[in-house]
């Protein structure tokens, strides 16, 4: 049936394993924050930077980041960027086996110190559906008696092999802004890559595909009509920390977002689920 144990890092972090007949994952409970997943008998579906050494503390540089409940820099000053959530611990609330699928589901409490980034009575739970698939969902709950905004994304880095051979397409019909100009309309459906890319996408269709050596990965996003693609190229790859100069080559964001117009506005009493599905195309 498979195996869902806790762990701890070398370096302190807690995360969860998990191993079935249909995948290989680990969660850990720091940003609740998925490193690594690799379906039976394909390659991994991830990307983790080599000079990432798991510092408490420190997001980590792959997989999937939930950024929350900001995307990006916050108007306030001195706020951190891509919000607080991915730098904290969240709790393991459930974990469900069913039909050799996982179930895992995680939910942030918000500490009296983050109530100055984030003074509202929501409720943050992230769920993680693993089989041939990776599915994660984002689950946001207004508890409060007032409209709450906010913008959030799944920054999920993939492995690419090599940047110049990659190929994105799904593209057609979408407008972006990019290094804060635009919107600009998307003339085609691909997209290839040849400087740095740093795309804020709308009106986006609900699938992508990353054309790779290695084959193609697809990648579907629901309750979302955004999403950033990204890499950093050669001379911001010299300024990242936790980043190797060479890793621009081998890795790509496209990461399933609300974002600008697209943004989550919840009366009191809503939810919401931004959700993104990954799997190699057969």
């Amino acid at each position: 049936m498979g195996s869902v144990t806790t762990k701890k890092h070398a370096n302190g972090l807690d995360y969860v394993e998990v191993n079935t007949a249909l995948c290989q994952a680990r969660i850990f409970l720091q940003g609740a924050q998925i490193d690594y997943f690799q379906p039976v008998g394909k390659p991994p579906l991830l990307w983790v930077s080599s000079a990432d050494d798991y510092q408490p503390g420190n997001g980590i540089r792959g997989g999937v980041p939930v950024c929350w409940p900001w995307f990006g820099m916050s108007s306030e000053a001195n706020f951190p960027q891509h919000g607080f959530a991915r730098t904290r611990i969240w709790a393991l609330e459930s974990v469900e086996m069913r039909n050799q699928l996982v179930d895992l589901r995680f939910s942030l409490k918000i500490s009296e110190q983050d109530k100055i980034y984030w003074p509202h009575n929501t409720q943050v739970s992230v769920l993680f559906t693993l089989g041939d698939t990776l599915s994660i969902s984002l689950v946001n709950t207004n508890l409060g008696d007032e409209t709450v905004t906010l913008t959030q994304a799944l920054h999920t880095y993939f492995p690419i092999e090599d940047i110049h051979q990659l190929k994105a397409s799904g593209f057609s019909g979408s407008k972006y802004i990019e290094f804060a100009e635009g919107p600009y309309p998307q003339t085609t459906d691909e997209v290839r890559f040849d400087r740095e890319t740093d795309r804020v996408y709308t009106d986006l269709g609900p699938v992508q595909l990353l054309h790779t050596p290695q084959g193609i990965i697809e990648v579907s996003r629901e309750n979302s009509q955004s999403a950033v693609l990204w890499n950093p190229w050669i001379e911001k790859s010299q300024r990242l920390g936790r980043f190797n100069p060479e890793d621009y080559l081998t890795m790509v964001c496209l990461e399933a977002a609300n974002v600008l117009e697209d943004k989550v506005v919840l009366a009191p009493g809503e939810s919401h689920s931004l959700v993104t599905h990954i799997r190699w195309k057969d």
